[in-house]
């Protein structure tokens, strides 16, 4: 008796990761081409209008769910200056809140690398990544958002630019390159790679990562942050300081003034001629 026996070969397994990206209500015009720009770079990334309230984030997995999205990358603006970028995998976490600096977009940056709108990039990081525990978390979450499955909507199968994550002074640098296989001046001559700047570029501080989505128990709290008002406030503190020490400077010099001045003489002329 003949059995025909299946092929017990495992599935590929495909990625599907698709992101929604959305902000706050008060972003900025550069806070608003940034997402342009970072809605260019992926294709595979959904965008939703502002969210009314920024106390409401538990809705934002919700919002996530009904875009069929396993990520979520939220814009926050503070006092129309300060930007918070929130990270995460829904609708289970985890999640990280990051400050966004140093925010140059590609209209600004006028770099001369270029790349095809929809194809997929490398998605690189530096040997910190891999040296504690919160870096390899960021670094997987990242790739989730970042890193664009093949086949996604609006992708095109070509790779040609190279999207880098690097580590320095505890900040994440954010940076965009284009693979040029051949010196433009040289179009026939032999393979020479190099890299090309496009933009944009920015510097993400790690806040907390959060257990899960836009919330719950913190796992990670970066020590050495201090918040953008903390720091206008001492500024505005050591401004005040100097305006205090130069006015004092001022009253001791006109007291040091009226102690040196002499009485007038009896035959002086103001008053012989009074």
């Amino acid at each position: 008796m003949d059995v025909d026996v299946a092929d017990d070969q495992p599935k590929k397994k495909r990625n599907k990761q698709r992101v929604l990206m959305l902000s706050s209500r008060g972003v900025t015009h550069r806070m608003r081409h940034l997402m342009n720009d970072l809605e260019a770079l992926l294709p595979h990334i959904k965008k939703d209008s502002k969210l009314d309230s920024k106390n409401h984030l538990h809705l934002l997995p919700e919002l996530a769910d009904l875009h069929n999205c396993n990520n979520a990358l939220y814009f926050e603006a503070r006092r129309h200056e300060d930007l918070y970028m929130w990270a995460s995998k829904t609708p289970n976490g985890p999640s990280i809140k990051m400050h966004v600096q140093n925010v140059h977009t590609m209209d600004e940056l006028k770099m001369t690398g270029n790349c095809l709108k929809g194809s997929r990039g490398i998605v690189s990081f530096d040997s910190t990544f891999d040296s504690e525990e919160h870096w390899k978390l960021m670094k997987e979450v990242l790739t989730h958002i970042f890193g664009v499955p093949p086949g996604a909507r609006r992708s095109k199968p070509f790779i040609d630019h190279v999207l880098t994550f690097s580590v320095v002074d505890n900040k994440i640098w954010f940076r965009n390159f284009q693979i040029v296989e051949k010196d433009p001046s040289q179009p026939n001559g032999p393979v020479n790679m190099s890299l090309v700047e496009i933009g944009p570029r920015f510097v993400l501080t790690p806040i907390r990562i959060f257990e899960g989505a836009f919330g719950g128990a913190t796992v990670f709290s970066n020590p050495e942050f201090v918040t953008p008002a903390a720091v206008r406030t001492a500024a505005r503190r050591a401004d005040g300081i100097k305006y205090q020490a130069r006015k004092y400077d001022e009253s001791e010099r006109s007291d040091r003034r009226e102690a040196r001045r002499r009485e007038e003489d009896e035959l002086a002329v103001t008053k012989v001629f009074s």
